[in-house]
């Protein structure tokens, strides 16, 4: 007998063994009607799968949000039979869920367009339609190499072969086609729906890997109902309005090179853009007590060694090797020469908290197929600090770092702001009582703060746990960006220490805080999330002076200068073009404001005054105009002010 506990703590008893579709129906025959799977002891499982022992077990509709990995997952599958019916002779290798959506990658001699996704999209709603049923068999390790391999499926071969010695071979079949799957799966391909859309094509290696060969990836979405499709589908059109690469060239902000993959060339708008975050930050950091340090960009592998990330690290890092044998690594990380500055001269009770930032160049290497514009480079810029404490000032220290991220992310309109707090990692280093006590002060200072959180278990650095502050955008889309991680560790390893009120030597905590994170993939996810339309404060030009006529050309020098006086970053525009082109072209770069002066402005010393995007214009008295600027351009809870010009 086999005893059943449901979700609201009722039992039922069955004959061993039972299944999933047996207990729905047991329950209600709605309900046997609306099943799609099952958890059982907290897993999700086919709803098909006996239950052999006592377990508490929930069915899972099409409704409930387990089922969306389930809808994504069976359309990945209907994807590549597809594929496979469209195109005979194309070999299929993995197609997971991601975020938002599903993947297939393909080998085919003939790489896959975006022309092929309609009729591919069809012959999958075909395939739907034939609502087959998708059951589970187990195979062994023998049939299912020599199946794959008679059907020139490769890397099937391939992924048979990785399967642990232990771990049963799953084949889940939807009528005559079937694939290589752990599961679990809808009951048959209409529960899938319609919500779907395959959305692009783009290269990948097989397994991420440069040396092997090069597949085709068809992305595609999927939902449980149309209007969701619909919403996700709206927000990608908007995505794509507000990417930052298209922004940054309309901007003239930035450029990428093949000569320097992931690396950004600044143009001067865009450095100025870059400066302005960084002089912001600068001013918050030290209003908070942080004292600005800077440390060598190239550093020996025996510091890298001393710290763990050599061993822990190195396949992230670029290494060089000198004539004289020294190996050498470019910094992936601050802390370590952070490390180093603290250690120069004794330290006391008295100096602690003891807060060091840099604004820190770090290198770490990324695939190449992974590397996306100013959201995942190379190389880049963190507005890293680090706060050596004494134990007892640990939850203090780690409740004002969390009411300084937030406040930024507030100036930058950034208010919908999610923490997780991420783990103990399988592979780090340090006792289970330094991580103990490591993870207690990061709860205590968040049940302190009475903020909800998350949990990512198991996702905290080799050397720590961490708290992640996640931003949602304007458009719905989630950056995680600023980070707080608690570390026993990295002092414990260089020997750090300071005198406390006895006399005695004590190993000081360090926290790893970064509110940007990295200041080139901030940079691009504000633009993204502002469109492009920064606030006067940030914009690299502020405002362009652009005359009617000729006979302005000297009071609009003269109003650039004024400007000037006041602090703004402004531009002239006399060209002989007419008015309306003007303000097409800096609506395009996006210049906040656009002044406009013409004979009649000139001679009452006026501005016609247009905001970006707006439909009229205003004309002011010029000092009304400096006024109203200065104020607007002023960096948000800084304490800056601008000094007109006498």
């Amino acid at each position: 007998m086999v005893c059943i506990t449901l979700p609201n703590g009722a039992e039922r008893v069955f004959p061993a063994p039972v299944t999933g579709t047996a207990i729905a129906a047991a329950i209600s025959p709605s309900l046997a009607r609306k099943a799609v799977a099952m958890r059982v002891d907290g897993h999700l499982r086919d709803l098909a799968d006996a239950i052999t022992a006592n377990a508490h077990v929930e069915i899972v509709t099409r409704d409930d949000p387990a089922a969306l990995e389930l809808i994504r997952h069976d359309a990945a599958h209907v994807l590549a039979e597809a594929v496979q019916e469209l195109f005979p002779g194309t070999q299929v290798t993995i197609g997971p869920v991601i975020e938002n959506g599903f993947f297939y990658d393909f080998a085919r001699d003939t790489p896959f367009t975006p022309e092929d996704l309609p009729a591919i999209e069809q012959r999958m709603r075909d395939i739907i339609a034939r609502d087959r049923a998708i059951t589970k068999e187990v195979w062994s390790r023998d049939d299912a190499q020599a199946f794959f391999a008679a059907r020139g499926e490769s890397f099937k071969v391939e992924l048979v072969d990785a399967i642990p010695g232990d771990e049963p071979i799953t084949i889940y079949r939807q009528g005559e086609w079937l694939d290589l799957c752990r599961g679990p799966h809808l009951p048959s391909t209409a529960r899938i729906g319609s919500a779907f859309k395959l959305t692009k094509v783009a290269g990948a290696y097989w397994r991420g890997d440069a040396t092997k060969p090069m597949l085709t990836r068809i992305y595609g979405t999927a939902f449980a109902t149309r209007d969701e499709l619909d919403a996700h589908l709206a927000m990608l059109e908007e995505a794509e309005k507000r990417d930052h690469r298209r922004l940054g060239r309309e901007m003239d902000l930035f450029h990428f090179q093949e000569e320097a993959p992931g690396s950004v060339f600044w143009h001067p708008k865009g450095w100025t853009l870059f400066q302005t975050l960084i002089g912001y930050m600068r001013a918050r950091q030290a209003e908070a007590g942080y004292q600005e340090v800077n440390t060598p960009d190239i550093m020996d592998r025996a510091l890298w060694e001393t710290s763990g990330h050599w061993q822990n690290y190195r396949d992230h890092m670029f290494t060089t090797r000198t004539e004289d044998e020294r190996d050498f690594a470019l910094k992936p990380m601050n802390c370590p020469g952070h490390m180093l500055i603290y250690k120069q001269g004794l330290k006391s009770y008295r100096d602690m908290p003891l807060k060091i930032a840099e604004f820190g160049k770090v290198h770490r290497y990324e695939p190449s197929g992974a590397l996306h514009g100013l959201l995942r480079v190379r190389s880049f810029t963190q507005d890293d600090a680090h706060i050596f404490s004494t134990e007892e000032q640990l939850t203090a220290e780690c409740i004002k770092v969390n009411d300084l991220i937030l406040s930024i992310y507030a100036d930058f309109d950034f208010t919908d702001v999610r923490i997780k707090l991420s783990t103990r990692p399988a592979h780090r280093i340090g006792s289970d009582a330094s991580w103990d006590l490591a993870e207690g002060a990061l709860r205590q200072a968040l049940d302190a703060l009475g903020r909800p959180y998350t949990i990512n278990a198991g996702e905290g650095a080799f050397y720590g746990p961490k708290l992640e502050y996640v931003l949602r955008d304007a458009i719905g889309r989630d950056w995680q960006c600023g980070t707080l991680q608690v570390d026993f560790n990295l002092p414990s390893r260089f020997g750090a220490f300071y005198i406390d009120a006895a006399g005695q030597k004590v190993t000081p905590v360090m926290l790893h805080r970064a509110m940007f994170g990295s200041l080139e993939r901030f940079t691009g996810i504000l633009i993204e999330h502002h469109a492009g339309r920064l606030p006067l404060w940030l914009a690299p030009v502020q405002a362009v002076v652009a005359t009617i006529t000729s006979d302005a050309d000297d009071y609009a020098r003269a109003v650039v200068a004024r400007l000037k006086a006041y602090g703004l970053r402004v531009e002239s525009d006399l060209r002989n073009e007419k008015i309306p082109y003007k303000v097409r072209e800096h609506s395009l770069a996006k210049v906040p404001v656009l002044l406009v002066v013409g004979k009649r402005e000139a001679m009452e010393k006026t501005i016609s005054l247009r905001r970006l995007k707006a439909q009229d214009s205003t004309t002011m008295p010029l000092r009304e105009v400096l006024g109203l600027l200065a104020a607007e351009a002023r960096p948000p809870a800084t304490g800056c002010t601008f000094r007109p010009a006498a």
